[in-house]
């Protein structure tokens, strides 16, 4: 079974659904010596199945798979009011707004029998703990798993499934916030308090991630007792990342002066690059999380078509600006012998 303290670069790669998230991206990351991570959200089980084996195709090295933890809206008819909002965009865009489908559970039976069929070295889920048999399956099947968690009392009812590892996610973060419930407001303690008070009361590995960007960034959580970094925004622009071509240049654009957390374009917090459809919407936007997510996504497609960055789900963390055009390969590796040296000078 995959040991995560034994990666020869102490690096993960955030999933990053919805496009950034690549295969090409995972194995460049998994063959530098970190751990490359697929996402499964937004993704059918065949389109998983045929990324995992694309992973497989080009490198041995191990990986992981990312699971949403399906949740039910309890309150639905908030979500009226929101579409009736979005309908006037919708008509600019040209595109009709979806029903939305409250039995949407983003495969997740599907992708935990393909997981168990066909296991992988990591499986890591957000949004919430996932069931103790889907837990149970998965180690059973030889994958290490992995919940990402951002309070302690997260941690602790992570932990009482047995899972292997838990990720720790700080406010910094770009993308969604792994909060287990959904209508809580996130968490503000930063992620180097959050992963002191989560190792305080844990001997589980911990994953800490949360505006990571630098091998400084590394080696600060490394040395307060993590195993691993986590970074994703670090990796948006390198060559292998699928971020669409208007998202890249948003993060050099000096427009784009700021991350801002926001339910408007999912339902649920995010954080990323605050644009147009944040500035208009981000005040009425319900909880609800996936149908918000579901209303949203023929209009960031038209958006993504018209290459207009202010109707994108611009994720992000704090530390945007430092995102390089560089390959993922050749950064991990950088960043790995800053990290490296920084440990040194500390010792």
């Amino acid at each position: 079974m995959f040991d995560l303290s034994r990666l020869r670069m102490p690096i993960v790669q955030a999933p990053m659904a919805g496009g950034p998230g690549s295969v090409a991206l995972a194995v460049a990351v998994s063959r530098a010596g970190g751990l490359g991570t697929l996402a499964a959200g937004y993704k059918t089980p065949a389109q998983l199945a045929e990324q995992i084996a694309g992973v497989r195709a080009g490198t041995d090295a191990p990986f992981g798979v990312n699971v949403f933890v399906p949740q039910e809206v309890p309150h639905p008819d908030t979500i009226a009011p929101y579409h009736a909002e979005l309908s006037a965009v919708a008509e600019r865009r040209e595109v009709t707004l979806p029903e939305p489908d409250q039995g949407d559970t983003d495969f997740w039976e599907e992708k935990i029998a393909l997981l168990t069929e066909s296991p992988v070295p990591v499986v890591s889920f957000t949004f919430g703990a996932p069931p103790s048999e889907a837990v149970e399956a998965l180690r059973r099947a030889g994958s290490r798993v992995v919940v990402t968690v951002t309070t302690v009392a997260e941690a602790k009812e992570a932990e009482a499934l047995g899972v292997d590892a838990l990720c720790v996610q700080g406010p910094e973060a770009g993308g969604h916030r792994g909060t287990f419930d959904p209508y809580a407001e996130p968490d503000p303690t930063p992620l180097a308090a959050l992963l002191a008070a989560v190792a305080a009361g844990t001997r589980l590995p911990l994953i800490a991630t949360g505006g990571l960007a630098t091998g400084a960034d590394i080696a600060g959580v490394l040395n307060a007792g993590a195993t691993a970094a986590q970074l994703g925004t670090a990796y948006l622009r390198t060559p292998e990342a699928g971020t669409h071509a208007a998202y890249q240049e948003a993060l050099t654009r000096p427009e784009f002066d700021t991350t801002v957390v926001t339910r408007a374009f999912s339902g649920r917090c995010a954080r990323g690059l605050r644009n147009r459809f944040i500035e208009e919407h981000d005040a009425s936007a319900p909880v609800g999380y996936p149908l918000v997510n579901q209303l949203t996504k023929p209009l960031r497609a038209a958006a993504a078509a018209a290459g207009d960055a202010h109707g994108l789900s611009l994720w992000a963390g704090i530390n945007y600006r430092k995102a390089e055009r560089v390959p993922a390969g050749e950064l991990t590796e950088r960043l790995w012998a800053d990290a490296s040296a920084a440990l040194h000078r500390d010792r």
